[in-house]
């Protein structure tokens, strides 16, 4: 059972297994995954603020999107020749399969008993115009068409078909532009807030134990092989000490501050590169009842990945609405309820030079974040009209979105770089380990955490295998190069969790 906070007492001692920092989705499939695989580990995720899935992790902040390559543009990139490479698209759909399997699995066992509560079929669409992103879509089409885990997907530059795939792209657009759009019927909207509370009860009721309103300051060597972490109260007052065989830092961009104390090498030359953002959102009846779909376009010159525009129907607590962005911008915080020195207490001697070079090399980035920070209404809307002409700008709410602290790393030349994605750090001989980057982040919790449990439980993944494979059948296994296996694996879980199947 979870202890309450009113019951520490003054630098109190704890010994655990595994202490999982910070209560998101990283920490919550892990946690979750140990107690599957051996019921008496002690596992602790001790968390800085006062609920679990406060920050990047709840469903205000971030898009919901159920992350499978469908719609997001970024992960098909545009080759020299007018191709388009889709290898990304196609992992990152591998990706989610593994995590639809996961939630299956813990459905069938009667873990998760409201499927709506987490996840709904929501359409994923790609909306373009212009003669150039018409050519680049089209070619995008051509090179998924026969994909086995992108079969259900069709493509038009018909006005009246995107019409009736999401109506409020067509209704009062103007003019002869040419236009395209793709539409999957099997995409989701993932409320991932929900999902991380629901595997942190799973937790405690296996005897595992969630600490909130405990930062952790500081983390050594216990001298044993495993780690000390001290924890203090974030109101002030008693601190707790925390020994543990083994740690995993997912807490979020906080989490290379606390790999930098652990002084591994392996953390050496990383830095953080921040980037805040911005939607609007609305709940009025007449928009959401009129737009069930996931939307995205192309970004902007010069935008981050995590920036393309999109127009996103969101089931979030049972409540619709449509969400419209995001609008980057530039802080030094490396979390929401961060601080504004966490940009310049991160440098160190070793990553200084990388993060210089990628100012340097980024300059058109930071112009950009700069410019949206000084975006009016005026020029909101407009954007927002881009993809819903008829929109009233009075209709929507500005909402601020989740923290985000992309990597930066040294290349295979030592020359500082700018990473989208994730990483996990491993280091103390499989002891600790810290996962940095974002988006697509929560899609692929699962895989992830597979993966991690490879490096920092490489003794025992043999023994766990024949369990891990009731939980996801397919691990190990290439789901788009095996058609039968593939459509097999998305019609069960469909089925299971109550979502669009594969179209026949």
């Amino acid at each position: 059972m979870a202890l309450s906070i009113a019951k520490r007492q003054a630098s109190e001692f704890i010994e655990t297994d595994v202490v999982c920092v910070g209560a998101g989705i990283m920490s919550a499939t892990l946690a979750l995954l140990l107690s599957e695989l051996d019921p008496n580990l002690k596992v602790t995720v001790v968390e800085r603020l006062e609920a679990p899935a406060l920050e990047s992790t709840g469903p205000w902040n971030n898009a919901g999107t159920g992350h499978a390559g469908l719609c997001e543009l970024n992960y098909s990139v545009e080759q020299a020749d007018g191709s388009v490479d889709i290898s990304k698209a196609i992992k990152i759909n591998e990706q989610f399969q593994i995590s639809r399997q996961l939630w299956s699995y813990l459905v069938e066992q009667g873990q998760l008993s409201d499927t709506r509560a987490f996840i709904n079929s929501t359409p994923h669409m790609v909306f373009v115009h212009g003669d150039d992103h018409v050519n680049y879509l089209r070619a995008r089409r051509d090179a998924m068409a026969g994909q086995p885990l992108l079969a259900s997907m069709s493509y038009s530059e018909d006005a009246a078909q995107i019409g009736q795939w999401s109506p409020l792209l067509i209704e009062g657009r103007k003019g002869n532009e040419p236009i395209a759009a793709s539409y999957d019927p099997t995409g989701t909207d993932v409320n991932f807030g929900a999902l991380t509370r629901s595997y942190l009860n799973t937790v405690t009721e296996r005897g595992g134990d969630v600490i909130y309103n405990f930062d952790v300051t500081d983390l050594k060597p216990s001298g044993d092989g495993g780690w000390l972490l001290r924890a203090a109260h974030t109101g002030g007052g008693h601190g707790i000490i925390i020994k543990a065989a083994k740690v995993f830092i997912g807490a979020g961009g906080y989490a290379l501050n606390l790999l930098q104390k652990a002084g591994l090498p392996e953390a050496q030359g990383y830095g953080l590169f921040p980037i805040s953002g911005q939607f609007l959102t609305t709940s009025k009846r007449a928009i959401v009842a009129r737009h069930s779909q996931k939307v995205y376009g192309k970004a902007s010159v010069g935008a981050p990945p995590m920036s393309v525009p999109h127009l996103d129907a969101r089931i979030i607590d049972g409540e619709k609405y449509v969400l419209f962005g995001p609008f980057a911008g530039s802080s030094p915080k490396f979390l929401k309820d961060g601080s504004l020195l966490d940009l310049p207490l991160s440098l160190r001697p070793h990553n200084i030079l990388p993060m210089l070079e990628v100012a340097k090399d980024n300059l058109p980035l930071v112009k950009y974040l700069a410019s949206q920070i000084l975006l009016p209404p005026s020029a909101q809307e407009a954007s927002l009209r881009e993809f819903y002409p008829d929109a009233d700008l009075a209709d929507w709410k500005l909402l601020a979105a989740g923290q985000r602290a992309q990597i930066i790393k040294k290349d295979e030349n030592g020359h500082g770089t700018l990473q989208f994605g994730t990483e996990t750090i491993v280091g103390g001989g499989g002891s600790i380990a810290g996962l940095l980057g974002a988006s697509p982040g929560a899609s692929t919790a699962v895989p992830i955490m597979l993966g991690l449990l490879e490096k920092i439980f490489a003794e025992r993944i043999d023994g766990w295998r024949d369990q891990l494979l009731k939980i996801v059948p397919t691990w190990g296994k290439s789901l788009n190069d095996d058609v039968a296996l593939a459509r097999a694996t998305m019609t069960h879980t469909a089925e299971v969790l109550g979502i669009t199947p594969p179209v026949k």
